[in-house]
């Protein structure tokens, strides 16, 4: 009876060790690239979620299955220097920016070419600054509309959430009918098919549109805007802390100057 009651014990105490010794290894791992472990909190072990409004170039594309554009890049970046595996997910900005997507735990991270303000700091906790931008006016070659103000008795796309709507709301004149759309996916060919006389938005996203001929921007805005990665308020302060460090590494190792070249260079 003894013995036998030894023998249990025995297999019980070995059981008890292999099962430390998974459990260990697997908190090792965490899809961290073995630096935090599973200390990242992240929605899904090995995975970085990654919520974006897709398109929004030239910062955020979709080449096939690989989140790419300047954004993309970025975040590929960040996700192969944490050991992680990238998982797009494309969202409508509002919710991005209103931090319902990650608050709902639809994703880790935010990254959207989105303004860091006094407002969505709020709501949403941000990494390092990664991108200083410029609000702009963009118009139809040969357009009337040289300035904000000429805007009065005039359609102007925005879009929903962002900076540039709350730009336009605060400076466009009496008169001019402000038009919200979901994204520049719907607000550039509304533009094209003369449903809307001008677009305000983002510098870098007109100056794409300006590329494809037949429009112009006549006006930029300088409003001390910088983009950041964001996540959530609270419960993501190890992911942020890791975020931070990756993007510094790239900054020091040259990385984030190449892809600065590959998507912002004059005259390229």
């Amino acid at each position: 009876m003894i013995n036998r009651r030894l023998k249990i014990l025995t297999v019980a105490a070995v059981a008890s060790l292999v099962l430390a010794g998974c459990g260990s290894d697997s908190g090792d791992d965490g899809g961290t690239g073995g630096s935090a472990g599973s200390d990242l909190e992240l929605i899904e072990d090995g995975k970085l979620t990654v919520c974006s409004d897709v398109p929004y170039p030239p910062f955020d594309l979709r080449d096939g299955g690989t989140y790419t554009g300047f954004d993309g890049d970025i975040m590929n970046e960040v996700a192969d220097g944490l050991g992680l595996e990238l998982v797009l997910k494309d969202q409508a900005f509002e919710g991005l920016q209103s931090g319902l997507a990650l608050n709902s735990q639809q994703c880790d991270i935010v990254s959207a070419a989105m303004t860091i303000t006094p407002e969505r700091q709020e709501k949403l906790a941000f990494a390092d600054p990664y991108y200083d931008s410029k609000q702009s006016l963009l118009v139809p070659e040969g357009s009337d509309i040289q300035t904000i103000e000429d805007l009065a008795g005039k359609k102007v796309g925005v879009q929903q959430g962002t900076t540039g709507k709350t730009y336009t709301e605060e400076n466009a004149p009496e008169g001019a009918q402000i038009i919200s759309f979901p994204s520049d996916g719907e607000m550039y060919p509304a533009l094209q098919a003369g449903q809307v006389d001008a677009l305000l938005q983002d510098l870098p996203v007109n100056l794409e549109h300006e590329k494809d001929g037949g429009f112009q921007i006549v006006e930029e805005y300088d409003t001390g805007e910088q983009y950041g990665f964001a996540v959530r308020k609270e419960g993501a302060e190890n992911l942020l802390e890791a975020v931070n460090a990756e993007l510094q590494r790239i900054r020091d190792d040259g990385t984030y100057d190449k892809l600065y070249e590959q998507y912002f260079a004059t005259g390229s």
